[in-house]
Order: C-alpha cells, then structure tokens, then sequence
C-alpha cells in the first residue's frame, strides 16, 4: 500500500484552503495553507465496528478505557442519562477499585468533554473558549463517580463543556488511550438507537489527534511513556482482543455475541499499517449565514479542511461516490454531487427520510426529504437534457450521466424491539473510487458544513474491501427511494 497521500488531492485541497484562508483566520482552531502539513499523515487501523451507540461502547470504547494506564481522553457531543452513561459509570467504578487494590500505580488522568446536555445548559453556556469545567459536586447529575471513589483509584477526572450559541456544538466523537491509541465513533453518549460505526488505529494519526485535542479542549498532555508508546506501536494494539475468525488476507470478523445473523452489531479486524491519512478538522462558526430572506443567505459554506476535503473529493471522483449519512440538507454537496453526475460518476446515498426534523428545519430551513426530491428532479432533467444531446447529434457522443440511487434507512421489523436495532441510521462514511474512505462526525447538512465544529479522519485505501462490515447492515435495512422500484 502507498505510504503516501496522493499529491492528486492533497494538491487542490491545499489550494482551496489557501484561497479562502483568510475568512477563517479566526477559525476554533484555525488552519491556513501553510499549517496543513501536520494533519497529514499515517496510522494503523486495527479494527471496524458497527451497531448502535450502546453496543459499540460496550464492545470498544469501555474496554478500551479499562486498559487505560496514563490517561483517557474521552469527548462526544451530547451527554445523556442513559444506558451508555450508566456502563460509563460502572467502567470508572470498575477501574477505580482495580486500581485502587494495586500499589505503586501512577496517576490515571481522565477528561471527559461534551456540548450537549440540554436545552437550559445550552441556553446559559457561557461564550468563552475556556467553556466551563464542572466541579466534583456536579458529576453526580451526569452520573460520574464521586471524587473520593476515583481518587482511591489515583484516578484524576476533569469534566468540561463547549457550546457557542445559537446552534455551534462541539460534533467531534473520539477517544484516546495512553496518548498513543484512538477510536473514533460516530456515536454520542444517549439513549437514541442509532445505526452507528466506529474505527480503531494508532500511529502518527493519534498525535495529529492529541494536537487537535489539546487546541480546542485545552487538556494538557502528559509526559511522553517512551515504553508505554514503544509496545503500543509495536504491538499495534493495547489490549487482548475476543478470538477472531480469519477471512483470509488482512482481515477477520468478530463472531463473538453475535448469534443472530441479522444483527447488525459486528466488527472485523484489520491490519493496514502505515496507511495514508489526513485528520480533517472543521470549526464552528456561531453565524450560520442562514437566513428566511434568500438575499440575506450567506451561499457559500466556511472553508474548513473537513469542507475542502468533501469538495475535493467530489471533484476528483472518477468512476463512484457512497455517501451513508444521516441527513443531506447542504447545498454545496448537492452541487457536487449533481456535477459529478453529469461526468459520468454514479452515485449512491443512504440517509434517513425523517430524521430530527426539527432541528433540520431550525438550522437550515427544510428537511432531507425535501432536498433529496429536488436533487431527484434536478438529475431527472439533467438525463432529459443529455438524452436530447444524445439524439440530436449522433456522433458527438456526450459522456454517459452517471447513475444516481437513493436509499433511505428502514430498520428490520422483525427484529423490533430487540436492543440493538437502530430506528435510524447516525453512520457518516463517505466513499470515493473505492479508494478513499472519509469516517468521522461529519453529516451532510448545513449544520455540518456551517456552524458545528466537526472532525473527520480520511484514509486512502484502494479496494477496501472491508467496507462490507456495514453494507451488509444496510443493504437489508434500506427502502430505494430511486430509480423507483
């Protein structure tokens, strides 16, 4: 596998940031042409996992925080009373005791930020890029251990929060063992049951992770564990995984507590070392250039790298884009994917037909279904057009339009009710050429691109056949939306 990014698109999407860079001077944290080089570069993806937010906590994130020696950096979005944060709780108590029943232990520095907790937290947030910082009296409302319980354990907790607003969240989702491993979900800590993905990896991305980390949150690093950080990149991974079976090549599926076929709780591992990579931040912007008044609307979104990246890709897609996303509601990525179209690149969507429709139309003034009924109609006469072409000059031979699908998500009736069936689909993966693969926070919509701060992670791999991990979940949880079936 190349060891590199290809300078094919690193090229164009360090010149579109450098040709906006100065309207976001001012960015949280800011990124200018010249400051891209430390976002890209390698890491090792160990592991794939999909299911509801629940699950992937529980077969991830919480082990992975059992492990910990050092420290846990732990940030989400929304921060909830729910099943996730009582097996939080229950991790901590766990980790407290188990620690605490040892000696010599060095301390064990956890932080732990969110945006979200509810309407009145949001509405008395303070504006302050220092946010606020929760006292120990205060864990308990978000069902956190006692100070006394972790300090048993030489546990060090900090609880902080960000929010700007009227509608600027902090989107990002991601945890970071010893400094030295990461995992970025798309999930939040909540009671939703959302089709959900997360990746695991170290290497070089991690310390591009810990310096995003550090500017936005402003959790000091620890001293650097030279043995810690030597085994982690060694070894490849932290902890003893569940027993695996080998699919052959470079991956194998979890089979572990996965009795039903139609789960879609399943992970597979991977061993794609030194694979090119680029961490894609994207700042919030209080002002969200919306407005009822058409002439009022600020048209173009801000020029993050998460941003330029999407657009970049679009442009330079060859033969296929995959988006799965919650909602489509930004414009420029419609744009996009309607110029990509009339090249000849086919196109294929998975979102949700009704999915928090209320705040889609408090930050951007429609719904996805909207969108995507005009980005149908917009497609069908761009065929209309290119079939007339087609007719009326014979010889020319116009490129072929590429083949637009729609999929809105449907969860399995069958299996409602069991605990780990999402109602909806909160996944973001977007696809280009089968070779670069985007995870991360980022939806879609004109929240996304224009007032929540997001992170995305893009890795470039050529025929990830791995991505079957969830296209096997969602090719039976989909209802085609068009062509018509």
């Amino acid at each position: 596998m190349a060891s590199q990014f290809p300078a094919s698109f690193v090229d164009p999407w360090r010149e579109l940031i450098g040709a906006h860079e100065h309207e976001q001077a001012h960015d949280f944290p800011a990124y200018s042409a010249s400051t891209l080089a430390p976002l890209v570069t390698t890491s090792t993806l160990t592991e794939l996992y999909v299911g509801t937010g629940h699950t992937i906590y529980e077969r991830a994130l919480l082990p992975a925080i059992r492990s910990a020696k050092r420290s846990v950096h732990l940030v989400t979005c929304f921060w909830a009373d729910s099943p996730t944060a009582n097996s939080i709780r229950a991790t901590l108590f766990e980790l407290a005791a188990s620690r605490a029943s040892q000696s010599d232990l060095p301390p064990l520095r956890i932080t732990i930020g969110f945006s979200s907790r509810g309407l009145l937290q949001k509405l008395f947030h303070t504006s302050s890029r220092d946010g606020h910082v929760y006292p120990p009296s205060a864990w308990k409302a978000l069902k956190l251990p006692d100070q006394q319980t972790l300090q048993s354990g030489s546990i060090e907790l900090t609880v902080k929060t960000l929010f700007f607003t009227p509608f600027s969240v902090m989107h990002p989702k991601y945890l970071i063992i010893d400094e030295a491993e990461a995992w970025v979900p798309s999930c939040n800590v909540s009671w939703e049951k959302w089709f959900e993905g997360c990746v695991q990896l170290h290497g070089g991305a991690v310390q591009s992770l810990l310096s995003f980390h550090e500017r936005v949150w402003g959790f000091g690093m620890s001293p650097p564990d030279a043995t810690l950080t030597h085994r982690m990149q060694s070894n490849g991974t932290a902890m003893d995984r569940p027993a695996t079976a080998s699919l052959g090549g470079h991956a194998a599926v979890d089979l572990s507590g996965t009795v039903d076929t139609m789960s879609p709780t399943q992970s597979v591992k991977l061993n794609l070392e030194s694979t090119p990579t680029i961490l894609l931040p994207s700042s919030h912007h209080r002002n969200p250039g919306f407005s009822w008044i058409p002439f009022l609307r600020k048209p173009n979104p801000p020029m993050t790298p998460l941003n330029a990246a999407i657009l970049t890709l679009f442009a330079n897609a060859e033969h296929s884009i995959v988006l799965v996303t919650p909602n489509v509601t930004s414009k420029p990525v419609m744009h996009a994917i309607l110029a990509a179209l009339g090249r000849g690149v086919s196109v294929e969507i998975r979102t949700n037909e009704s999915m928090m429709l209320l705040e889609q139309l408090a930050t951007c003034g429609t719904t996805t279904s909207r969108c995507i009924n005009k980005l149908i109609k917009e497609y069908s006469r761009l065929a209309g057009v290119h079939d007339r072409r087609s007719r009326s000059d014979l010889e020319a031979q116009p490129h072929p339009l590429g083949q637009l699908t729609v999929y809105y998500y449907q969860h399995r009736p069958e299996r409602e009710g069991q605990p780990d069936e999402p109602v909806v689909s909160h996944f973001k993966m977007t696809m280009v050429d089968d070779t670069y693969l985007l995870l991360g926070s980022g939806n879609m919509d004109r929240a996304s691109w224009w007032t929540s701060q997001e992170l995305g992670i893009l890795f470039y791999v050529p025929e990830f056949a791995e991505r079957f991990l969830w296209e096997n979940v969602l090719r039976v949880r989909g209802r085609r939306a068009f062509p018509p079936e």
